[in-house]
């Protein structure tokens, strides 16, 4: 199929992959200092952002477009890049990384079940509810280093989300029309169910942070609207999100 508008998104990532080197890394000598509940949320996304992403990569692939796989793979090293920070901000801490945790394992597997359009509805879930956790700890924390660190990646994923609405837009389109609303409705509430299962996970850390549980699953669908609007419009580069 023909999604066209790849290769701009492939110039903005190679364009940030440079404004990344010539920022350089936050400052590791610095030490941080988080309540212990946060720091087992931190551990806890750090192995959702690990990953190599050959799955999403091979999948991307069979699709057609060689814009659109080159992004892909840039979108991948920026999460590699996410998963990179957080272990170094982790081992600032004196906390080891885990080898793996039970929601990444799920995810992991949703998200393989189907083709590309499948992986990414699933994905997409992950990277709206990281937009708002990402906020909670760069806003929530008064350590210098864990701000800097959750601002770079919440930069980041404001990009991720409407490269991604790009291309479901593309997907949904090959549907029926009469398909692809009640799609994005499925999507708000396998949405809201993660967003559940996130926030009594993670509640602790929430707390310590500013941001009551029930507030976070509410600021998570409440930017929801936006994303279903990108993809089901003509135009899902419009979509923002207030940093």
């Amino acid at each position: 199929m023909h999604t066209g508008g790849f290769a701009k998104w492939t110039r903005r990532f190679e364009d940030e992959r440079e404004r990344r080197r010539a920022q350089g890394d936050p400052d590791w000598g610095q030490s941080a200092a988080l309540h212990p509940a946060v720091w087992a949320s931190i551990q806890r996304f750090q192995v959702g952002e690990d990953g190599d992403g050959a799955n999403l990569v091979g999948k991307a692939d069979q699709a057609g477009d060689a814009d659109y796989a080159q992004a892909v793979r840039l979108f991948i090293a920026e999460e590699q890049n996410h998963a990179r920070l957080l272990a170094r901000l982790l081992a600032a801490g004196g906390i080891p990384t885990l080898t793996g945790h039970w929601s990444d394992t799920v995810f992991v597997r949703l998200r393989r079940l189907m083709g590309l359009r499948m992986e990414l509805l699933v994905l997409m879930i992950a990277e709206v509810v990281a937009l708002r956790y990402y906020r909670a700890l760069r806003d929530g924390t008064d350590d210098s280093l864990t701000a800097d660190v959750a601002g770079r990646i919440l930069s980041d994923e404001q990009r991720h989300v409407p490269f991604h609405c790009k291309r479901l837009h593309a997907s949904l389109a090959e549907l029926p029309r009469a398909m692809r609303r009640p799609v994005m409705v499925l999507w708000r509430l396998l949405l809201l169910a993660v967003s559940l299962v996130v926030a009594a996970d993670h509640g602790p850390a929430l707390r310590r942070l500013d941001i009551g549980r029930l507030r976070f699953v509410v600021d998570v669908m409440a930017s929801s609207h936006e994303v279903v609007s990108a993809v089901l419009l003509p135009r899902p580069d419009a979509w923002t999100s207030a940093g």
